[in-house]
């Protein structure tokens, strides 16, 4: 029976390329169509403007993984490894885009030390107050997910109560999209993407525990809402940006990442899975804290005198660069450090192997 401490390689790399999807949808398109970038690339944003369902792939994927990592801990264990798994990148993500934002974004972006104080907490949604980067608004719906998993963890996880917790989540969504429960009560349901976190935690269940007939039917009902609302969401980003987008490429792509999702619970994929996924992975969440505003600074000023394919290449290969610089000066050496001082035990020196294979088992 697989356990918490298994690594899916197959996963880092599916990180990755939805954090890619999302990056080319940004600079290909959502930048200029929204005004933040002059440089238009017309022809290609007929495809890479459905860019933007790599963030669908990434709460599909956390739905699965953070239920593997949170197995078995206790809220403490839990919420330290929430808090280092996310905080030290992304306060240097804070930090470079607040700094470029100053130095060359002016007239493009603007940032005030209130703002950038909100946001070190990753709670700036709660006093409503602007992201420093547009990209941080997944963050606070994964970390109403988070607090959704921590309440498993003090319950006590069992395969009975997380699937009748599932189904109460689902419920719990048809609710909302009814009309029959207060708007307030959307904060903590997340209706608009609830059908991925649940269909990854089940699909979880499956790669845990095998096939059963809970999990061969709330997968299928959360992929039918998740088509359905992905329909809606589609026909307003089209609304927002002038655009048409097609519903029957939105159902075959949400078709899709449910169907790899499900390979990979099968354990179909495993051949795939290669240990340099893990870097690959690694790269995805500080690729992503950084590429967007910082990216249309850069069109913003280098567009007029660079070819707009060379910039394009360049950009995209100088943020891998700057993630992987995060990943290995910030992420890998501060982790073992900040989950002994969270955890209540005294720091001690850590062996460049152990730091490795700490962060490796991040998720």
């Amino acid at each position: 029976m697989p356990t918490s401490s298994d690594r899916l390689y197959e996963i880092d790399g599916l990180r990755l390329l939805a954090a890619l999807c999302v990056v080319l949808f940004h600079y290909t398109f959502s930048g200029w169509a929204g005004d933040h970038s002059p440089v238009v690339f017309a022809a290609e944003s007929a495809w890479s403007k459905y860019g933007y369902l790599g963030v669908d792939l990434f709460f599909l994927v956390s739905g699965f993984v953070v239920l593997m990592s949170a197995w078995g801990r206790t809220p403490r264990a839990f919420v330290v490894s929430r808090v280092v798994r996310l905080y030290p990148a992304y306060w240097v993500g804070i930090a470079v885009t607040s700094v470029v934002t100053v130095t060359l974004g002016q007239g493009v972006f603007e940032v005030s030390l209130p703002q950038v104080l909100a946001n070190l907490t990753m709670f700036q949604s709660v006093p409503n107050i602007a992201n420093v980067d547009v990209v941080y608004w997944t963050l606070w719906a994964e970390m109403r997910f988070y607090f959704l998993i921590l309440a498993f963890t003090f319950i006590g996880m069992t395969r009975t109560r997380v699937m009748v917790g599932l189904w109460a989540w689902l419920g719990l969504t048809i609710l909302v999209e009814a009309g029959l429960l207060p708007g307030i009560a959307d904060l903590v349901v997340q209706s608009e993407f609830s059908h991925y976190f649940i269909a990854g935690m089940a699909l979880f269940m499956l790669y845990r525990f095998g096939m059963n007939v809970q999990i061969a039917l709330l997968v299928p009902i959360c992929l039918g809402n998740a088509i359905y609302r992905a329909i809606g969401y589609a026909d307003a980003v089209g609304e927002r940006y002038s655009v048409t987008y097609s519903h029957a490429v939105i159902i075959t792509v949400v078709v899709l990442l449910f169907l790899v999702m499900t390979l990979i619970a099968l354990r179909a994929t495993r051949w795939l899975g290669k240990p340099w996924l893990v870097t690959a992975g690694a790269l995805t969440y500080p690729l992503y804290l950084l590429h967007a505003h910082v990216g249309f600074v850069i069109f913003t000023r280098m567009g007029d005198s660079v070819n707009k394919y060379v910039l394009l290449c360049g950009l995209i290969v100088v943020m891998l660069a700057a993630a992987y610089l995060v990943y290995k000066f910030v992420e890998r050496p501060l982790a073992p450090r900040m989950k002994a001082m969270l955890s209540g035990r005294a720091p001690a020196h850590v062996p460049r192997h152990a730091q490795r294979e700490m962060s490796d088992r991040m998720s």
